[in-house]
């Protein structure tokens, strides 16, 4: 249990990193997106081989179809919810509204990602299977950006420094307590549910990446957004080999 404490802990830390590297300064636009942009190619790597992959080998892709239509309509109507709290969807590329709505949304993703990524490595750990360097890399490298951009955006909005550390620490909390989830699960979850998990997981970055973080990320950093995106593919997709 430990273990899963720790291993958790150190993985959901880089939400809390990320957001204090958000409001610790002002950041260039174009930086913002090329972090985001990065963050992107890493998540699509992560959802590639860490998620989509591994949870058709365990859970077989009717448990990984299930998982995948659930984790996108939670994402999708999360946000909706959002968006109404939030005020319109777009505006121009520095507008006050899309800044209130590229912050949660972004938040959004990483909390509903994260939850089943962290159990997942809560499950592997307690099946004595060790940590896996892909996954924890994939979680760590790709929880940067997302907290980085939205700390930034939501602080862009007008959003005191206090609250957005707030909701990043409750976030990083239950991400890291989704790892000792899984591990006390551990015995009982079926390849089935492994499966759908790794799903659920996927479904809701999909989302989130085609929804907000490419677009936010496009529009911040101009034409470099595709090689960033590319080279954070290849860095992630890189670790993933990483046993």
């Amino acid at each position: 249990m430990s273990a899963a404490v720790g291993w958790g802990a150190l993985s959901a830390s880089s939400l809390v990193i990320g957001a204090l590297l958000g409001i610790a300064r002002p950041w260039p636009k174009k930086l913002i997106g090329a972090v985001l942009a990065f963050g992107a190619g890493a998540l699509i790597s992560a959802v590639s081989f860490d998620l989509a992959e591994e949870g058709g080998r365990i859970g077989g892709f009717d448990a990984l179809s299930f998982g995948l239509a659930a984790g996108a309509l939670t994402y999708w109507g999360a946000n909706r919810v959002i968006e109404r709290l939030t005020g319109p969807r777009r505006g121009g590329p520095s507008s006050h509204g899309e800044n209130a709505q590229a912050g949660p949304a972004l938040a959004l993703g990483a909390f509903l990602d994260g939850i089943p990524e962290q159990a997942v490595l809560g499950i592997g750990i307690a099946a004595g299977e060790g940590v896996s360097v892909g996954l924890l890399a994939a979680i760590f490298i790709s929880n940067l950006p997302e907290a980085v951009g939205s700390a930034t955006a939501m602080r862009g909005s007008g959003q005191a420094r206090g609250t957005i550390i707030r909701l990043w620490l409750v976030v990083a909390v239950i991400c890291a307590l989704s790892t000792v989830a899984g591990y006390a699960i551990a015995d009982t979850a079926s390849g089935n549910l492994r499966g759908a998990i790794d799903g659920f997981a996927a479904g809701a970055l999909l989302v989130m990446l085609i929804d907000e973080m490419i677009p936010y990320a496009a529009k911040q950093a101009g034409d470099i957004a595709g090689l960033l995106t590319v080279l954070g593919f290849a860095v992630a997709a890189a670790l993933s080999a990483v046993s």
